[in-house]
């Protein structure tokens, strides 16, 4: 079959899924548990009912938005124009632990009847309470996709147990910063279906500073305190440790009666504690209290306009590192409840709050102080890439989660499957002169190789890469080959998280900022993997190589270039902008030859294929490369190959060009020794038996004592760029980065 027969139907099915997109909305569940999520989640919900033509929005409240006693929140849902399509009481009330369990049991309930009826293709899920955890579960359980909002961040209650809980019964994440990104691929997620977006709150919040705030000061402190002269205290139970969290607020209660300021005591949370927590507001006075005003809630707008004035905010609330650092208000964080949380300068830390005079002496610190704002939690552009992530998703997308789960060692048990057909790689080689493809068993066996002389052109060399991959995989299937991924080896600086060549070298032209992820999985429908010729080399080693079974190595490509790849604990390294590796431009003279990169001195501009070539057709051209024994016809290209075929015949010029390659190579490799002090050094490529043993020898005089024990080999692989980027397939065939 033509490419371009390939991309007409590839074309006819994207417009067939466009019909079948237009003629069918994405049914969203918006499940919301507290005055808390709510705000979390009210911007994401603007957001879905502004765009009709791609969503139906549906909205279920449970837990303590339908409790008098904390408000009756819901009602603020309905100011805010949303149809709640149900309400659920699952709220036990006890406020201990019992309740706490019996309210989970309670929803799990209600709740399938419920999604029985409103049939969402996906519920949204926020953050980290016992009520969220139920609406995992029976969702989970029920087949239902789950976006999880705020997963990934970590602090110190049994909140972290249910948040991480709620990540794994979840199918797409949502995170706020890179940390909570990390720690989401940490715990095997997979990357695609992670979003950083920030969080939603900021969207509105980063908008509100500028309103008129003096009313709301007014409307909740009274009409003679002015912007910067209070103090917003909110603080809820530590179910780990309820009765070392009732000690301590009662601490921060004298503490503010002793300093004497305004100050808005918001209730409690609903978590096991809380009744003992509101006796404490009670025996102390302070609804009574001249200078206190204490409250169930305070709608998210108002209550933001107060976080941004206020002169201090003190407790253990997720909004004091969170939300306050966007407007610098000086905050105290009080005992251990969020614990791990990032946040800005304007947090005061006080982990152990055991004394009145501890948390007076915090306050004197920090009561009105202003900082610089902070944006560690979002940018104000969450909801937008939030809503395109949902258009994003694909109702076709098997249900099933797959886990990015590290290499394992290998199984030696046997599978049928295994046995019926041979699971493969697509593996693609883009060097400077050819195109190779070849089909690549699991054991690393070639079966089949195809070359073509790779194009001058874009466009020629991507229709000629996906005419060879069409046809490799056809004939896979009569070559009893299960193709499982492709994976692209390719010259230049590489983004593998995107499949995108970022820089080309010069030797393959019209190559740099080119995808070549997405032409090819489109064609092929399979997963794709692109890196560059370097780290495959590495990847290839460690998979069927020398380097199998080790943990820490260098291999270094000597060929038409210098490259190279390093393996660090078992993985890939790429560096911060994937230029980790470069091993042929590591520098080992200040004013040597020009290298093919703009510099001077690399170990390229020595050692190379290409600055051998470059110095025998030199010799050549003075007559002082043929010797006896050498026969070289007028019109035949000099190349690296004279040069050492004249070295071995007794040249002298020829060995010491050789000889001074060889010494830039080892103090290349010295330099790599004494930087990341690998255990291993493999040389591979057609030059690596000609420099080995000038390699030992600059290790064993330049090396410090440490690294003269490395062990250097050469390569026993013949084709470690194909290897390498079938291992990329045959490795991570359920993951994209690695």
């Amino acid at each position: 079959m033509t490419v371009a027969l390939y991309f007409e139907n590839l074309s006819r099915r994207k417009v067939v899924m466009e019909k079948n997109t237009n003629q069918r909305k994405l049914r969203v569940c918006v499940a919301t548990c507290n005055r808390a999520d709510y705000s979390k989640l009210a911007p994401i919900m603007f957001g879905i009912k502004a765009e009709p033509e791609y969503f139906e929005l549906s909205v279920v409240v449970i837990g303590s938005h339908l409790i008098d006693d904390y408000g009756n929140t819901y009602r603020m849902i309905e100011q805010d124009d949303f149809d709640i399509q149900a309400r659920l009481h699952t709220i036990v009330r006890g406020e201990d632990e019992a309740s706490m369990v019996e309210s989970v049991g309670l929803a799990l309930v209600k709740l399938p009847d419920v999604l029985n009826r409103l049939k969402p293709d996906i519920i949204i899920v926020h953050g980290d309470r016992f009520d969220a955890l139920a609406l995992g579960t029976s969702a989970a359980l029920m087949n239902i996709r789950i976006l999880h909002i705020e997963g990934g961040e970590v602090s110190g209650t049994i909140d972290d147990s249910i948040r991480h809980a709620i990540t794994k019964l979840s199918h797409y994440h949502v995170c706020c910063t890179r940390s909570a990104e990390q720690h989401l691929i940490a715990m095997c997620e997979d990357h695609d279906r992670i979003l950083l977006a920030g969080c939603p709150s900021y969207d509105k919040l980063l908008n509100l500073k500028n309103k008129d705030y003096m009313g709301v000061i007014k409307t909740w402190l009274g009409d003679d305190v002015k912007p910067g002269e209070y103090i917003l205290a909110l603080q809820h139970p530590v179910t780990t440790d309820i009765k070392h969290s009732i000690k301590m607020f009662e601490f921060t209660l004298d503490a503010l009666i002793s300093f004497n300021k305004k100050t808005l005591v918001l209730f409690p949370n609903i978590d096991a504690g809380s009744k003992e927590m509101v006796r404490v507001i009670r025996k102390k006075g302070v609804e009574h209290h001249p200078n206190f005003r204490a409250v169930k809630h305070v709608p998210f707008e108002q209550f933001i306009q107060l976080v941004a004035h206020a002169g201090c905010m003190i407790g253990n609330s997720s909004c004091g590192v969170r939300e306050a650092g966007a407007f610098g208000t000086p905050v105290i964080n009080l005992g251990t409840r969020q614990t791990g949380r990032e946040t800005g300068e304007n947090v005061l830390h006080v982990r152990d709050a055991d004394t009145e005079n501890k948390i007076i002496h915090a306050l004197q610190l920090q009561f009105g102080k202003r900082y610089p704002c902070s944006k560690i939690y979002g940018d104000g552009n969450a909801v937008p890439r939030i809503v395109k992530f949902l258009k994003s998703i694909s109702l076709s997308e098997p249900l099933q989660k797959k886990f990015c789960f590290p290499p394992v060692k290998e199984s030696i048990s046997q599978d049928i499957d295994h046995i019926l057909e041979t699971l493969s790689a697509l593996a693609v080689d883009l060097g400077g002169t050819n195109l190779r493809i070849a089909i690549v068993s699991m054991k690393g066996e070639i079966v089949k190789k195809y070359v073509q002389p790779n194009p001058k052109t874009y466009e020629d060399r991507i229709e000629l890469i996906l005419k060879m991959c069409v046809e490799a995989a056809s004939e896979a299937v009569t070559l009893n080959c299960r193709i499982l991924g492709v994976g692209i080896s390719t010259g230049g600086r590489v983004n593998p998280h995107e499949g995108v060549v970022l820089h080309s070298t010069k030797l393959i032209q019209e190559w740099s900022s080119v995808d070549l992820r997405t032409p090819l999985s489109d064609t092929l429908h399979l997963p794709v993997w692109v890196d560059n010729d370097g780290n495959c080399a590495s990847l290839a080693e460690r998979k069927f190589g020398q380097g199998k079974g080790v943990e820490d190595f260098v291999t270094v490509i000597t060929g038409t270039g210098i490259g190279g790849g390093l393996i660090h604990h078992n993985e890939l390294v790429h560096g911060s902008s994937f230029c980790a590796g470069e091993l042929g431009h590591i520098m080992v003279a200040f004013d040597g030859p020009e290298c093919m990169c703009g510099s001077h001195g690399c170990v390229e501009a020595y050692a190379s294929g290409i600055a051998l070539q470059r110095e025998a057709k030199k010799l050549h051209d003075d007559d002082q490369l043929v010797v006896e024994g050498m026969s070289l016809k007028n019109d035949e290209c000099v190349t690296a190959v004279h040069l050492i075929q004249a070295a071995k015949l007794g040249n002298s010029k020829a060995s010491n060009i050789l000889k001074t390659a060889g010494t830039a190579l080892g103090i290349g490799i010295v330099n790599i020794l004494h930087t990341i002090n690998p255990s291993l050094v493999i040389l591979s490529g057609v030059l690596a038996n000609q420099y080995i043993n000038a390699v030992k020898e600059v290790i064993r005089q330049r090396g410090l004592a440490s690294v003269q024990g490395v062990n250097v080999v050469v390569s026993n692989l013949s084709d470690p760029a194909l290897l390498g980027a079938a291992s990329m397939v045959l490795d991570y065939t359920t993951r994209r980065t690695y």
